[in-house]
């Protein structure tokens, strides 16, 4: 009796055992499964809040992307300079929120294939007569989001200082101080800023063509995690592309297919 209950004891440790190695491995299987994507939540049609739920056009290309490749989605909110310091110090796996591609982001960063196109524009109040084409902001100030890359093509635009740029952590502010007229122009992308107008009726008017345009793409770390999930991305885009799926959501939030 006393062998029977030995042999009794040590299966029940051995299955014990075997049950919680299972649990570990599964919670490791979630785990993997998880990535971690940065949106601010306040760049409307890109990704902002609607009845407290995160939604958008880089939110639903996102998680299309992830459904493709068996992923879960899960959203770090935050304005724009902070999702490029915890991208920086490894907290996202990468940042669904129009980010362009630029020669000193790529620097930095590895980019995965262009899902959307954008044109760095510049918006006055519709009642500046004062302001009919670029050069005539020359002297004046225009207001955008602190590090976005907009704010670097103004500064190519006028190369000689002939501005003040005056930066925002959000986009809100920026357009609230264009609106009454405290700074004299805004700047963001045309299709944003056609969605925002149409959205809000906003008093601004389109001044010039734009910058110029961009690509935007999601950014990964330069090493062997941000590689494979890079090369993983850049699959699940082209099947998006090629079903249709990439057109019909920029239609649905810009009115117009930007995705080539």
């Amino acid at each position: 009796m006393k062998k029977i209950s030995k042999l009794l004891s040590a299966l029940l440790l051995t299955s014990l055992a075997l049950i919680g190695c299972d649990n570990k491995s599964n919670h490791q299987v979630t785990e993997q499964n998880v990535i971690k994507v940065g949106s601010t939540g306040q760049s409307y049609p890109n990704g902002y809040k609607q009845d407290g739920n995160l939604v958008g056009f880089d939110v639903e290309v996102t998680e299309a992307i992830a459904n493709e490749l068996g992923y879960k989605v899960e959203w770090i909110i935050a304005e724009f300079g902070g999702l490029m310091g915890q991208f920086d110090s490894g907290r996202l796996d990468t940042i669904a929120n129009a980010v362009a591609v630029t020669v000193a982001r790529q620097a930095k960063y590895d980019f995965s294939n262009t899902y959307s196109l954008y044109g760095s524009q510049v918006v006055t109040h519709k009642d500046n007569n004062d302001i009919k084409q670029l050069s005539d902001f020359k002297g004046k100030t225009i207001a955008g989001v602190l590090g976005s890359n907009h704010i670097n093509n103004l500064k190519k635009a006028f190369p000689n200082n002939e501005i003040t740029i005056k930066t925002y952590e959000t986009r809100d502010g920026a357009m609230y101080d264009t609106e009454y007229r405290r700074v004299d122009g805004y700047v963001n992308s045309k299709p944003i800023l056609l969605a925002e107008i149409k959205r809000k009726n906003l008093p601004f008017k389109l001044v010039g063509e734009p910058i110029t345009i961009e690509q935007v793409a999601f950014p990964f770390s330069k090493d062997e995690k941000g590689q494979a999930l890079r090369e993983k991305f850049n699959q699940a885009i082209e099947k998006l592309r090629t079903n249709g799926t990439l057109k019909n959501l920029a239609i649905k939030y810009f009115g117009e297919d930007i995705t080539l």
